[in-house]
């Protein structure tokens, strides 16, 4: 996103048991017949029988247990069973009861799915609360010592919990996105397809104010619009099959914003244009490092886009870099941190740091590769360091209340105010823009009749190494 101003067989083996004990014991009593002195042999004999039926009823009971046991864990077969019924007549005829090992339950424990639509939160999905990492790549030549440096590496281990809560909102991001790219089709209202995005945020992970939830509105920007247009209340815009529709969404968990776009097509016709978006951003992000020039990013950029032509409708198109339109640094709590990325040459040449945030983004057009503000305005954000200034409008008072509580200065749009109740609020808003306390952004659109694109990912400048955090198998 740019946001600038521009039982049964226990009991049988126990009867069974039984039978062979009173044999044993009748034998005995024959024996002890023959001697000399009765009431000894007697009183011999019923000590035998005691002991052998003492002997015999143990191992039953054993059994019993260790087959409850057996019940209760997963996996018992007929090997099983056979070795119980040896158990049970060495027992029975006097020998040593071995006590049986427990048999480990190797089942793994089922991986959780997530469902159509996506409802499951993250921190259910990864019950160990440790999330996927993103896509690691080397940093170039220079750089490339810092891969194995001891000291690099301990450092990177410091900041764990922070990637972790970014990796987070980044899958959250890759799975909402995955179902909407699955199941957006022509005919669909935009705010049907906003609704659908937003909903698969918000239960993913786990909105909850400003601890975690959107870092943004949902832009859906179409055709010669490249940014910054999401649909107000009342809006029937419809998604048509001729539409190049830019989605640009984000998630953030503890601040940590993902900032990601991509471009839905349904026409063939436009596959050149997405092509040469995608892979100037690629291109982008191959080049981004610790200590590379801004400029030296910009330059690769328009090199690569504009090597790709694209035709519609007969006529020929050289694909353009809009060139007033640029990637940023991330802060916590803020989508623009203070740093843009050209996507020209001749930009800032400044360097890029170690330990920041930042979203590489290109943006491809057919038309004069230059944008202008247009259209009714839907995007706003409370000024990060905003002036105390006295309101004299009583609504704006409330309002300023509302936004600082919900979301702070993170981007918001009308139907998010809408959403959490407010009300007859566009004088108190406009009140709160006029005092330079709230910036609009209005849909940034080129020339009417063209086609533009988009493709977004946010990075990360490690110690070690960068990581493309919200890289997917999509894009």
């Amino acid at each position: 996103m740019t946001l600038e101003n521009t039982t049964a067989d226990i009991t049988d083996k126990g009867v069974n048991t039984d039978k062979v004990v009173n044999t044993d014991a009748e034998t005995q009593v024959q024996d002890t017949d023959n001697t000399s002195d009765q009431p000894a042999a007697s009183a011999s004999k019923k000590n035998k029988k005691k002991k052998k039926t003492s002997a015999a009823a143990a191992p039953a009971e054993g059994e019993t247990k260790e087959e409850n046991n057996n019940e209760a864990a997963d996996g018992d077969d007929d090997d099983e069973d056979d070795e119980d019924e040896e158990g049970a007549n060495n027992n029975a005829s006097g020998t040593t009861a071995t006590k049986k090992k427990k048999k480990k339950n190797n089942k793994k424990k089922k991986k959780v799915t997530q469902t159509e639509p996506p409802t499951i939160p993250m921190t259910k999905m990864f019950p160990s609360k440790i999330y996927p990492e993103g896509e690691q790549c080397e940093y170039n030549e220079e750089n490339l010592w810092r891969t194995t440096n001891e000291e690099k590496r301990a450092l990177e281990r410091q900041m764990f919990d922070q990637y972790n809560d970014v990796r987070r909102a980044a899958e959250v991001h890759r799975q909402v996105r995955q179902y909407a790219q699955r199941n957006v089709k022509p005919g669909m209202s935009m705010i049907e397809i906003c609704d659908m995005i937003e909903n698969g945020t918000r239960n993913l992970v786990e909105a909850n104010g400003m601890e975690s939830g959107i870092g943004f509105p949902t832009g859906c920007s179409l055709n010669h619009c490249a940014a910054h247009y999401t649909p107000n209340a009342g809006d029937k815009t419809v998604l048509q099959y001729k539409d190049v529709c830019k989605i640009d969404f984000g998630v953030h968990v503890g601040g940590r914003i993902i900032d990601s776009a991509f471009t839905l097509t349904f026409d063939p016709v436009y596959d050149n244009l997405l092509a040469a978006v995608k892979d100037a951003t690629n291109t982008g992000i191959k080049e981004a490092g610790i200590d590379v020039r801004l400029c030296d990013i910009g330059a690769a950029i328009q090199e690569v886009m504009e090597s790709y032509e694209v035709e519609i409708e007969g006529k020929t198109y050289q694909v353009k870099p809009i060139r007033n339109l640029n990637g940023h640094s991330i802060d916590p709590y803020k989508i623009h941190g203070g740093k843009s990325v050209p996507i020209v040459k001749g930009g800032d040449q400044t360097k890029m740091e170690e330990g920041e945030y930042f979203a590489i983004e290109t943006f491809g057009s057919t038309g004069r590769g230059y944008v202008h503000e247009d259209m009714e305005c839907s995007h706003y954000m409370r000024v990060y360091d905003a002036p105390r200034v006295p309101l004299r409008v009583p609504k704006a008072k409330t309002l300023l209340n509302t936004i600082n509580k919900e979301f702070g200065t993170l981007p918001f749009c009308r139907r998010y105010l809408d959403r959490v109740g407010e009300q007859k609020y566009m004088l108190g808003l406009r009140n709160l823009v006029e005092v330079g306390i709230v910036d609009e952004y209005p849909p940034l659109v080129d020339i009417k009749g063209s086609f533009t694109a988009q493709y977004e990912h946010t990075l990360v400048l490690k110690p070690t190494r960068k990581e493309v955090l919200s890289r997917g198998d999509d894009y």
